[in-house]
């Protein structure tokens, strides 16, 4: 007599037959998903640096104002108001709120008309590159 036994159920599958049939359902039943793991696999275009933007002041003088919103700015997004004197002997000061800095950030143009000194004002254009 052997000292090895193989048990075989009424079937005729042996016990270890029966444990890889077991295991081979158990897998057939699972999904197995690889994915990229750094990332998404759709290829992004880089973005261009924000950059400082020189606004365009209408109806200006022969001694020009002049007002230029920087980078920083741009970037930080907060509301800022500025000066726009420039060269000329009486000045005036435009707002920028956070959504004019995120279209700028977002490379759209932004108007703003300037605060009344000496009865008049103008209208600043800031138009990104």
């Amino acid at each position: 007599m052997s000292d090895h036994l193989t048990l075989v159920d009424d079937d005729g599958i042996t016990r270890r037959e029966f444990t890889l049939d077991a295991v081979l359902a158990i897998l057939a039943g699972c999904v197995i998903t690889v994915t990229e793991g750094c990332g998404s696999s759709t290829p992004t275009t880089p973005t261009t640096p924000v950059t400082d933007i020189a606004g365009n002041v209408a109806n200006n003088h022969a001694t020009p104002h002049q007002v230029t919103v920087t980078a920083a700015m741009i970037t930080a997004g907060n509301q800022v108001t500025l000066n726009i004197q420039g060269q000329s002997t009486h000045n005036h000061q435009i707002t920028l709120t956070a959504a004019n800095m995120t279209s700028l950030k977002n490379r759209t143009a932004v108007s703003t008309d300037s605060t009344t000194d000496s009865g008049h004002s103008h209208t600043v254009t800031f138009t990104p590159a």
